[in-house]
Formats: C-alpha cells, sequence, structure tokens
C-alpha cells in the first residue's frame, strides 16, 4: 500500500504534541537518537585515506559520551559498530520511542580538493543543483537495500521527482529543525573557528522519515587533506563531538527547561581548546573568482544551450534571485578571460566576483 503522506503527517503532529506535553509535565528523560552515516558494507565517501563511515561513527559515540553525562538525557544509537544499517530502519529507531530529536552524522567530499567547512541540513526542497546531488548522494544508500520496493513506495534516490513528496511531512518541524542546525552552525564557528557553509534544506530520506525535528550534520569535506586529517584526529573528533553535544543541550534547554538542575553541557565536560582548521593553500593563495552572467527570479536549467553555448555554469539563490555565474578560478587574469568570452558569448553585461 502507498503511503498517505497526509495520513502520516497527522500521525506525526498529535505524536509530536503528546510528547511535548508529557516531557513538561512528568520530567521524563530527553531521547536523543543519534545516527551514525553509512557503515558496514557501504563506506560513504573516501579520501586520503580517510573513511566517512569510521570517522562518523567514532564522533557520534563522542557526542554520545557527552550527552551521557547529563542526567535527563537519554541517547541511543542507530548504530554502534562498523555494521549496515537499512535508511528506512534508522529513523524507525527514533519513531518508535518518540525520540524528540534525530541528529545524523556525516563528513561531505567533492571531486576538487579545495572546499571545506561544515555544513547542516534539515529536511526541505532546495532549489539549487549543487544541494540536489547531496541529496541524490545521501539517498543513494537505498540502492544496496533488500526490498526497495515495499520498503521505499517506488522512491529512486536519483530521480528530483521523487523528492518531492519527502518535504510534506517535516514541515511543522522545520522551524525547530533549522533552530538547532543554526545552534550547531554557530558553536562550529564561533568555538572552533571552522569555516561555515551555511544552512540548507534538502529532501533527505533519512530526515523525513522522523516524526521529530532532525538534523543531518556534514562535519566537513574529507576531499581536502587539511580537514580530512583534522576530522580523522582524536582531537578534531573530540572538538567537534562537543559542539555537537552542546548545540543539543541548548536546544534542549530552550525548549524543555534544563529539568533536574542541569546547568549545562559545560558544568559536567570537560574543556576543549578550539583549534583552528588551516585554510588549505589552494585557497590561501587566491580569492576565488566567477563571472556573474545574469540574474533572474527563475530556475533556469544549467545546460549549455539555455546560456549561448557556455558550459561550467552554477548557480546561487539569494533574495528571491537566482545568480548564475559562469566559471571558478583563483587567478584574476584568468577570471578576466571568462568575463571577456561570456561577453563576446552573448553576456554584455556580464563581471567578475568573488564567492566564498
Amino acid at each position: 500500500m502507498k503511503i498517505n503522506y497526509y495520513c502520516f503527517f497527522l500521525i506525526f503532529f498529535t505524536a509530536f504534541l503528546t510528547h511535548s506535553e508529557a516531557f513538561a509535565q512528568t520530567g521524563q528523560k530527553f531521547t536523543i537518537i543519534l545516527d551514525a552515516g553509512h557503515g558496514g558494507k557501504d563506506p560513504g565517501n573516501s579520501y586520503h585515506g580517510f573513511t566517512e563511515k569510521d570517522i562518523a561513527l567514532k564522533t557520534t559515540l563522542k557526542v554520545g559520551g557527552f550527552l551521557n553525562k547529563i542526567a535527563d538525557m537519554e541517547v541511543i544509537y542507530t548504530r554502534t559498530t562498523d555494521v549496515f544499517v537499512e535508511l528506512v530502519n534508522r529513523p524507525k529507531v527514533a519513531n518508535k520511542v518518540n525520540a524528540n530529536l534525530f541528529v545524523s552524522i556525516h563528513c561531505n567530499s567533492v571531486r576538487s580538493y579545495q572546499p571545506y567547512g561544515t555544513e547542516t541540513f534539515v529536511m526541505g526542497l532546495s532549489r539549487t543543483d549543487l544541494n540536489l546531488e547531496v541529496a541524490k548522494k545521501e539517498n543513494s544508500v537505498i540502492l544496496l537495500e533488500d526490498n526497495i520496493k515495499d520498503n521505499y513506495q517506488g522512491f529512486d534516490p536519483n530521480k528530483p521527482e521523487s523528492l518531492i513528496g519527502l518535504t510534506i511531512m517535516q514541515e511543522e518541524n522545520l522551524n525547530n529543525s533549522i533552530i538547532l542546525a543554526n545552534e550547531v552552525q554557530n558553536n562550529f564557528t564561533n568555538n572552533l573557528q571552522r569555516n561555515s557553509r551555511g544552512i540548507k534544506q534538502q529532501p533527505l530520506w533519512v530526515l523525513d522519515a522522523a516524526y521529530m525535528p532532525s538534523v543531518l550534520i556534514e562535519l566537513g569535506f574529507l576531499s581536502n587533506r587539511e580537514e580530512g586529517e583534522y576530522l580523522n584526529s582524536e582531537e578534531g573528533q573530540d572538538q567537534m563531538a562537543f559542539q555537537i553535544a552542546s548545540a543539543i543541550v541548548q536546544y534542549k534547554n530552550k525548549f524543555y527547561g534544563t529539568g533536574g538542575g542541569v546547568t549545562g553541557l559545560e558544568s559536567s565536560a570537560p574543556k576543549i581548546v578550539p583549534k583552528q582548521i588551516p585554510v588549505p593553500a589552494a585557497v590561501t593563495s587566491g580569492t576565488v573568482y566567477k563571472v556573474q552572467l545574469m540574474a533572474s527570479e527563475k530556475n533556469i536549467a544549467m545546460i549549455p544551450s539555455n546560456f549561448k553555448g557556455l558550459s561550467g555554469i552554477s548557480n546561487t539563490y539569494d533574495s528571491q534571485l537566482y545568480r548564475y555565474m559562469y566559471g571558478e578560478t583563483n587567478s584574476e587574469e584568468e577570471a578576466q578571460k571568462l568575463e571577456r568570452e561570456a561577453r563576446n558569448a552573448g553576456f554584455p553585461d556580464a563581471f567578475v566576483t568573488t564567492v566564498n
């Protein structure tokens, strides 16, 4: 039988209200589900000898170790060893116990070795192709599972149209998910001086199927050697785990009160000295330049035929406008060359701009 998303949403919303009231009235423990991404036959991404499934697990267990120091916290893991857990079963762990939060921990990667920094995803339909590729990558673990048709009702992680239905159930939780994501990103940036790539909405199955506020944290890029070394180290994992745990406590205290006299994580966990990640040499050697071709309210498919034959198009979305960019370089001279190419192709107002 196919999923009725509207009924599913009503069931979820009723459960959420009941749980919130029960917590406030009985002082029951605040339950957090910690999900270490990938595992077993699914290694996630791997660069420079760093493997996502291992780093995610070690960091996740450290997060739980910090949270377990607090009396009114209950921590449940989706995995504690190197095992494969089907994506469909991860949020089921949270739903079964009617948890307060679901946090999934991952590591990022791209083909280029330059990008670095943290980002946190919440449920939602993004309008950028880059984020859609992240969603397809994280959802692609479905293809390793048995009984795909029965578990996912025809959901195909490679088809954008399959992602649209994933936004319905989590709308009511979206604001709280964003608040938690903001706590996480602020902690990374303010306390560890990590580069923040922001909070992004994306239709990720593991977030959609959870009946509570949920986030997916990308700790950083393993494809960037400096950042990968940090995340693969004991020190880096301790620091990242502490900041995630702190964000969870900050969220809990904001919505549920401190409970049981708990004043915060700092009162029961060791202090961690922040360590700034070295900026990759490729980035310090120069600013990243792109050429802006145009801005539009329309989401235009980024194929050469839509941009007068130019390839290597990217976009950003801000203030209700899509800004379409051509090329990418660390050389100002090369950027000026790209600008001339864009103008010769038929974009007379093209100009060089810098990007983060």
